[in-house]
């Protein structure tokens, strides 16, 4: 069983930054893809990034590109989600979410297709 646990979401005015930390146990994390999903109020669960087990894939989706770069720390066990330039729309309920195996270039930005999923950490961009 894996476990997630996100930190770092607050408020923020628009144009700051925050960095989102979310921390895994109970699993060999370097074996896992990673992503992170937001969701609003009233709106359906989104896609923001995915980075692969080795690191070496990632993409962000294209409200975010630019703007938000995510990145892992296996010894740590601990993925990242970088965010700047941020706007009043980013704000919604963040997750993180892990899916075992695929090769070290593998992943995915269909939420269906992740197995375990954090309980997510707010972020709010206003002023």
């Amino acid at each position: 069983q894996v476990q997630l646990v996100e930190s770092g979401g607050g408020l923020v005015q628009p144009g700051g930054s925050l960095r989102l930390s979310c921390a895994a146990s109970g699993t060999i994390f370097s074996t896992y893809a990673l992503a992170w999903f937001r969701q609003a109020p009233g709106k359906e669960r989104e896609f923001v990034a995915t980075i692969s087990w080795s690191g070496s894939s990632a993409y962000n989706s294209d409200s975010v590109k630019g703007r938000f770069t995510i990145s892992r720390d296996n010894a740590r066990n601990t993925v990242y989600l970088q965010m700047t330039s941020l706007k009043p729309e980013d704000t919604a309920l963040y997750y993180c979410a892990a899916k075992d195996g695929g090769s070290e270039y593998y992943t995915a930005s269909g939420a269906g297709l992740y197995d375990y999923w954090g309980q997510g950490t707010q972020v709010t961009v206003s002023s």
